[in-house]
This record gives structure tokens, C-alpha cells and sequence, in this order.
């Protein structure tokens, strides 16, 4: 897949990036909600919370995408940013289309003066561990992550 465009995904691309979110959603075993991701992704939009890129291949269709969250790292007093979705069509990958967002994400980081980046994925993702690693992301043996869910 040699031709990927990527765009910083505003209004005009809600169509487009809506059903993705929803398939990304139901790979980590959400029911489908189609309305409700659409409205979801217009209020991280809207508000101006998140930076989300989508990427086009084959003739421009919606491919996949990245959604960053700003945070800051008080240690080091720089921004950082949380990859926190990476989705690609299961019928594109291997084509490049996740090395290509995660670049973008890598670019937008380094643009903003930022610290890095940082994600976690599920320990059973091995594909998205094979690839992050591939495109020089480290895992982290120095901290423990914890978290309180409601």
C-alpha cells in the first residue's frame, strides 16, 4: 500500500473516522454503537481534547486511525502525549497504514516541543507489540502501571 494520506480529523472527517472508532471499540469487546462513537469523537472535536489523525489508502478510503490526549510529565516539565487508539482495518494491514499513523503521531509529539509519547496495549496484542517495537517504541521495565476504574 504505497499511497496513505493523513489528516487531522476535524468535522469534516466524522463520517469517515466513526465507524473506525466503532470497530476499534468492538476489538476490545464493546457492542457496536455507531451513534454513540459518532458523538464521542464530535465532543473530543469540538472541545478541542484530543488530536486525532485518520489515514486514507486505496483510492481515499478511511483506512484507519490515532487518537493522542495531551498530559504533561511534571519530572521532566514538558508536555507528553497518551497514544490512546490506534486502529487499522483488519483487510489493510500489514500495508503500512499503522507504521504510518504512528509516525504522524511521533511528528505531531516532536512538533508540539513534547516530552515523547506514551501507550499501553493489552498483553495479548502481540501484532500491535511487533509493531510498536518495529518503529523504535520501548517497553517500559522501569515503572509499574496501576489504575482505579468506576
Amino acid at each position: 500500500m504505497a499511497d496513505i494520506r493523513i489528516v487531522r480529523a476535524g468535522r469534516e472527517e466524522l463520517d469517515d473516522l466513526a465507524p473506525l472508532f466503532d470497530g476499534y471499540r468492538q476489538f476490545y469487546g464493546q457492542r457496536s454503537d455507531l451513534p454513540a462513537a459518532r458523538a464521542f469523537l464530535r465532543d473530543r472535536i469540538d472541545r478541542n481534547e484530543s488530536v486525532i489523525y485518520v489515514a486514507y489508502a486505496n483510492q481515499g478510503e478511511a483506512a484507519g486511525f490515532t487518537q493522542l490526549y495531551p498530559s504533561f510529565s511534571s519530572v521532566s516539565l514538558k508536555a507528553l502525549w497518551i497514544l490512546n487508539d490506534l486502529f487499522v482495518r483488519t483487510d489493510v494491514r500489514q500495508g503500512g497504514v499503522g507504521r504510518a499513523l504512528l509516525e504522524r503521531a511521533r511528528q505531531h509529539a516532536a512538533d508540539a516541543g513534547a516530552k515523547g509519547l506514551i501507550l499501553s496495549t493489552a498483553v495479548a496484542n502481540k501484532p500491535a507489540q511487533t509493531l510498536y517495537e518495529s518503529c523504535g517504541w520501548q517497553r517500559d521495565d522501569e515503572f509499574l502501571h496501576y489504575h482505579l476504574f468506576f
